[in-house]
């Protein structure tokens, strides 16, 4: 459960919080002074704290001051009234996350501490990665599982990076782990000890969206009572995390680039140019250098966030790290719930090993909890797997009769060919089959056979480099 502390000397304001916030499942402590508030700082951690403004003795400011000191990722909260709020916004350039205005409503501060709350995990559980086939889990971690090929240089990629201050564009399909990478790359990085913060681009409304990355000034649009810092302000020697940057409005693209190139900001409605240092992670399941081409995505900011790329490949294309990852979502559920150890029987591996996993990573991650929630004994049952029909190799669409014949025809072929050489499988054959034929379909352009053929690019390379040759098998 988060903890949050609460300073403020107003005893029926901290009854009242404490309230609010019991419902939502805080651990809440309370200090009426700020010397009683940084004596439980010191003795342990919090995960928000809500600070007054104005306070006898020593001020909120002097109080936030002190707290950063100790350290500078707590969010804090700075609580007041109408008439401080210049005093507010100085806090929040002070290292702040976040103000509210007294009196306040009740989901507004709700919303407010779960951001906080959520910000500093995102910050401060760290990002490790399997160190053997058998992963043990860690309460107070999250862990990039995968032992193949394609993880094994994601994890190269994290140790080039995270040391350098250069931009980073993290790619891969949906439910991939991006986010893991992002905070890996921050927690190895000279900048680990500032702040990080993460924006889902597709997730906040174009209209509010260069707000929330700018800052506004006051009586910049109609509901802009006060002036607020964007996170890029917030995120000053820090990081800044952009999820979905695809998603982004072209004025937006425009407004990034500047600040990759320049290291300037402007609010908006405002004039005033602000430096700021920050660096940039972005990640995106869409094809940029496609969408760049097509004139949907700014061809300079590409290449300026390009400047180091790291591919997350499908779950599809890593079918080793199934039973990892099965393993490592089964202990850490059994852990959490305070239950006996689950084995998973062979056949239900196999229905697992079956699966397509469009979803990747996060699909398998529901497809298992969901199993372990019906499971009542020791062993995890396959008729406890429910899979959607659209990952599943066996639920495709009837094919047409001719092409039912040409698959006939094929199977056959690779079936006489593995009967004079049964220690080459007949998928490693087909695959290096299709790879032969998508280059040449493509002239040798690995771009669009990697689309063709529905991979990614880097994947592509890999699988090319395995071979000794890319030329078709004329006895196919």
């Amino acid at each position: 459960m988060p903890r949050v502390l609460i300073i403020d000397d107003d005893r029926n304001l901290r009854f009242a919080l404490r309230r609010i916030l019991d419902a939502n499942s805080y651990n809440i402590d309370e200090a009426g002074t700020g010397e009683e508030g940084l004596a439980l700082v010191q003795s342990q951690s919090y995960d928000v704290i809500l600070l007054d403004l104005r306070m006898p003795g020593m001020s909120g400011i002097e109080v936030l001051e002190k707290l950063r000191a100790v350290d500078p990722r707590t969010p804090v909260v700075m609580m007041t009234a109408f008439g401080t709020t210049d005093t507010a916004i100085q806090a929040i350039k002070m290292g702040a996350f976040d103000f509210v205005l007294k009196p306040f409503e009740i989901d507004e501060i709700q919303r407010v501490v779960a951001r906080a709350v959520e910000s500093y995990r995102l910050m401060t559980r760290r990002v490790e990665v399997a160190e053997d086939e058998t992963p043990a889990t860690d309460a107070d971690a999250d862990t990039l599982i995968g032992r193949s090929r394609p993880m094994q240089e994601v994890y190269k990629q994290i140790g080039r990076v995270a040391q350098t201050d250069a931009s980073v564009l993290i790619t891969g399909p949906s439910g991939s782990g991006k986010e893991l990478v992002a905070r890996a790359i921050y927690q190895h990085s000279k900048r680990a000890g500032r702040p990080f913060l993460a924006v889902n681009c597709a997730a906040i409304p174009e209209g509010l969206l260069e707000s929330e990355l700018f800052g506004h000034e006051r009586g910049a649009f109609t509901s802009a009572d006060h002036r607020r810092l964007g996170k890029f302000e917030r995120a000053d020697k820090g990081t800044l995390f952009l999820d979905e940057i695809g998603d982004m409005s072209p004025m937006t693209q425009a407004k990034i680039l500047r600040v990759l190139q320049e290291g300037v900001i402007e609010r908006v409605g405002g004039a005033e140019t602000i430096e700021v240092d920050v660096r940039v992670i972005a990640a995106t399941h869409r094809d940029l250098p496609r969408m760049a081409q097509e004139g949907t995505f700014r061809e300079d900011l590409y290449y300026r966030l390009n400047t180091f790329t790291i591919n997350l490949p499908p779950l599809a294309e890593r079918p080793e790290d199934i039973p990892l990852l099965v393993r490592y979502f089964i202990d850490r559920a059994c852990r959490h719930d305070g239950r006996p150890g689950v084995h998973v029987l062979p056949e239900t591996m196999d229905k697992l090993m079956a699966h397509q996993w469009r979803g990747n990573v996060r699909e398998l991650e529901n497809v298992i909890n969901r199993a372990l929630i019906v499971t009542t004994g020791n062993a995890l049952l396959p008729e406890s797997i429910v899979l959607s029909d659209a990952g599943s190799l066996a639920a495709r669409a009837v094919l047409p009769a001719g092409d039912e014949q040409l698959l006939d025809l094929l199977f056959e072929r690779l079936v006489a060919r593995y009967s004079r050489n049964p220690d080459d499988p007949i998928l490693s054959v087909l695959e290096r089959e299709m790879l032969a034929r998508a280059m040449k379909h493509e002239n040798g352009n690995q771009v669009q056979a990697a689309r063709l053929l529905g991979i990614s690019r880097q994947t592509l390379r890999n699988r090319l480099a395995d071979e000794e040759s890319t030329l078709p098998d004329e006895g196919m």
